[in-house]
């Protein structure tokens, strides 16, 4: 089968190649999934478990990627739940080959059915980000009606499932981004905009919530924005200033999938749309980590498989 692979650690994105690998083995309560679109995130190679197993040996060639839209092309030893032939979507595991293949084994507890008439475009897009989304609004923040969230980053990949999550729930949201997503923040739901270039982050006033996604100074100056008992979540790194009278929160996202099959509900039923502004093949996804592709949104990588 055809994957994209890294094997260089010192080579960053330029070690990423286009190769064949052997078809992936199903181990016991796996599935292999005949990847139809598939998600990743840039700083994936970055990331320990990107070179090294659970047991901290070398791993490589490894195969990026851990969002997968698909179908069920053969069942592991002792797999229950799913059926061949089924389409399903979710993440991958960090320590395993992941989605940029034509075929991936999973953990069958990662995955969830795919309703029929939902893209796999729009699927592949959902399940770090839509799980990351929700586990910092309703698991770490328990945001209520009512309530004003900030969100960083309101059009990127994270920011943009939460703003369209917290819309949902009836809290009020603040967004921030390059003054040229404003008219797409506001297609999302967001009330008040601010121009992080232009603008000053101060001006949000009092929040209940922050959803950060960036770090640095941005994360430290919105920690003083938080009302009293308020939470600051962040996705970029343990936070180094903490609220007087409020918590401050670094998580990293989790496989549920009675989370998911939620968020499949609602894209099922179109209540929540995923921001995908780029589609590339197999071939392209190499390019597609560059600094410079960077675009609003999420970039998903087809097999033509479709």
């Amino acid at each position: 089968m055809r994957a994209v692979t890294v094997r260089d650690r010192e080579a960053g994105i330029g070690g990423l190649t286009l190769t064949d690998l052997p078809h992936p083995h199903a181990a016991e309560n796996d599935v292999i999934v005949r990847v139809h679109a598939a998600g990743f995130t840039r700083g994936e190679l970055d990331w320990p478990a990107t070179w090294t197993d659970r047991t901290g040996r070398d791993r490589t060639p490894s195969v990026p990627g851990h969002e997968l839209s698909g179908v069920v092309a053969e069942l592991g030893y002792g797999t229950t739940g799913l059926t061949v032939g089924q389409r399903v979507f979710g993440p991958t595991d960090w320590a395993r080959d992941g989605s940029l293949a034509e075929y991936t084994a999973v953990e069958a507890r990662n995955l969830v059915p795919l309703p029929a008439d939902v893209d796999h475009v729009a699927a592949a897009a959902l399940p770090i980000s839509g799980l990351t989304a929700w586990q910092a609004l309703f698991d770490h923040a328990h945001l209520a009606a009512g309530r004003t969230v900030l969100v960083h980053g309101v059009c990127g990949a994270v920011g943009s499932v939460a703003a369209q999550l917290a819309h949902e729930a009836g809290a009020r949201i603040i967004g921030t981004g390059r003054a040229s997503d404003e008219d797409a923040a506001r297609d999302l739901g967001v009330h008040e905009f601010i121009d992080l270039d232009g603008g000053v982050l101060e001006d949000a006033g009092a929040v209940d919530m922050v959803l950060d996604v960036i770090g640095g100074d941005i994360r430290d100056r919105s920690t003083a924005l938080l009302r009293p008992g308020g939470t600051l979540v962040t996705i970029a790194g343990p936070p180094t200033i903490h609220p007087e009278d409020g918590r401050a929160i670094f998580f990293v996202v989790e496989p549920n999938r009675e989370q998911l099959a939620q968020l499949a509900t609602r894209l099922h039923q179109g209540r929540l749309v995923p921001l995908v502004t780029t589609v590339r093949s197999l071939a392209e996804a190499p390019a597609a980590f560059s600094p410079e592709r960077r675009t609003r949104g999420r970039t998903i990588i087809t097999m033509g498989t479709d």
